[in-house]
């Protein structure tokens, strides 16, 4: 009798144990999935029974994660997204983040940005098993964005005092 069970699913590269340059790397990926604000794109990155806490949001498995993207994008509008890394050691990952976004289509609402840390924990075969974020969201104006249209995200310029100096 043959099997009919699903293939597992290739491995999400890379994998633990990190190194400095494959946890960078590993960063870098998460921040541009989340900048496509495509919960479909973005869920495939963690394990099935993921576990998350988003602030007071407590969410687990792939399923609920899409549900809280979904919700998540459709009130933050013009979502822009940088995550650094700040720490790391074998299979967990610290990084810090800002993302910036406005209440409305028009560039001309009111924008926010929030700041934050987050702590992974992955599987073996590379994705997120555990994501623990903590945030604090501010008002700004159009005027005090760092992510401005048309610019990478990562040459924008967060102020010292807002990102861990690097070494």
């Amino acid at each position: 009798m043959s099997s009919t069970a699903a293939p597992a699913a290739a491995p999400l590269h890379p994998l633990p144990p990190f190194t400095s340059a494959t946890a960078h790397t590993k960063v870098k990926a998460a921040q541009d999935k989340w900048n496509t604000c495509d919960p479909a794109l973005v869920a495939p990155a963690y394990t099935e029974d993921s576990v998350w806490r988003n602030r007071d949001d407590f969410i687990k498995g792939r399923d609920e994660i899409k549900q809280f993207l979904t919700r998540k994008w459709a009130k933050e509008k013009n979502y822009r997204l940088r995550k650094e890394l700040f720490a790391f050691t074998d299979n967990k990952i610290a990084v810090e983040f800002w993302y910036e976004y406005s209440e409305t289509e028009d560039p001309s609402s009111q924008w926010y940005r929030t700041y934050g840390l987050e702590h992974w924990v992955f599987a073996e075969d590379g994705r997120m098993k555990s994501r623990q974020m903590s945030g604090n969201t501010i008002p700004i104006a159009a005027t005090e964005r760092w992510f401005k249209d048309g610019v990478d995200v990562n040459d924008g310029d967060v102020p010292p005092g807002h990102i861990s100096l690097k070494e």
